[in-house]
């Protein structure tokens, strides 16, 4: 009995200390997890700030752009891009009349919400209001000549702007658009090649008696305005503008009318309205640019799909803004 009393004892003096050698060592472990934690937070506060530098920055936010001319054939295929990428832009359609406006969403694909009918020539009030906290507006307004049916002595089609000409159209109404912006406002501009040349035919339609017409001069007379209001800017000189597809072509940017990288003058709007459409993407690669587009033939050279490679390949250049004439 005493063996086994002495046995028992032995046993539960050995339990105790078991158990105290557990305690002791979770308490070890604990201690040590403790000093790990500790040693990690310690490591990632100091970090922190590096990652926080490294790390890829927030999606940003869907923009507000306000895309005028948007009943026409270029402002449109803007209008419907952008419409296309609701989670990178909410854009807000500007037409001149209330029948453009129903062919829009007779059209198909276009919401009546989006679509707001103001003359921006004539309610410069209306068009502040639409622009109100926009971060994008595009300009696609443009005079368009239309034949009289009238002909000159040499029995050639004479032209009109019954729309408007270009001084009210290319110069007054975008003079109203770039007015209704805010200072932060980044403006694409959509206007047309040819500006070096004060003799240009284009100049010459609607011309009456030595009046009239200009319009690339009241063109260039607006896209100096935009540049010298101090506004993020982007202008965009087209060359002949096609209804043939668009993202099929290698586009070609230069200044100043120059014809190098392609004999091709022309080039598709679709493709205007993509580099319309990636200015506001990488407002940092287009920020504060002037550059004439074309696109070479289907088949010769790749299609363009890098924007912000196209505008590098300009090397920093701008439109030269000497040349040329600016309406008076």
């Amino acid at each position: 009995l005493c063996f086994a009393l002495a046995l028992a004892l032995a046993g539960h003096h050995l339990l105790a200390c078991s158990i105290s050698y557990y305690v002791a060592s979770t308490a070890l472990q604990a201690a040590s997890m403790v000093v790990h934690i500790t040693a990690v937070t310690a490591l990632l506060l100091m970090v922190a700030p590096a990652l926080a530098l490294s790390a890829p920055a927030p999606s940003s936010a869907v923009r507000k752009i306000v895309v005028t001319g948007a009943g026409g054939q270029t402002g449109q295929a803007l209008f419907r891009k952008m419409l296309a990428l609701p989670d990178e832009f909410a854009p807000v359609g500007i037409v001149r009349t209330e029948s453009s406006k129903s062919e829009l969403v007779k059209s198909g694909g276009i919401p009546a919400a989006s679509i707001v009918v103001v003359d921006v020539a004539s309610n410069a009030d209306a068009l502040k209001e639409v622009a109100k906290g926009c971060d994008g507006f595009a300009i696609c307004t443009s005079a368009k000549p239309a034949p009289t049916g009238e002909t000159t002595e040499e029995g050639r089609p004479l032209f009109g702007f019954p729309n408007g000409p270009p001084e009210v159209v290319d110069w007054e109404g975008q003079k109203n658009q770039i007015d209704a912006c805010g200072p932060d406002t980044h403006v694409v501009l959509c206007s047309s090649m040819g500006g070096t040349d004060p003799n240009h035919p284009l100049n010459a339609l609607g011309k009456v008696d030595g009046k009239g017409g200009n319009i690339l001069k009241w063109k260039r007379k607006a896209e100096k305005y935009l540049i010298d209001s101090g506004r993020l800017y982007t202008v965009v000189h087209p060359g002949g503008l096609l209804n043939e597809p668009g993202d099929e072509r290698e586009l070609v940017v230069g200044v100043d009318d120059s014809t190098e990288g392609t004999d091709s003058r022309t080039v598709p709007r679709n493709d205007v309205a993509s580099v319309m459409l990636n200015a506001f993407r990488y407002p940092k690669a287009y920020a504060n640019r002037s550059f004439d587009l074309r696109a070479k033939p289907p088949g010769d050279g790749a299609p363009t799909i890098d924007f912000e490679a196209l505008i590098e390949s300009l090397g920093g250049k701008n439109c030269d803004y000497s040349l040329g004439e600016i309406a008076l």
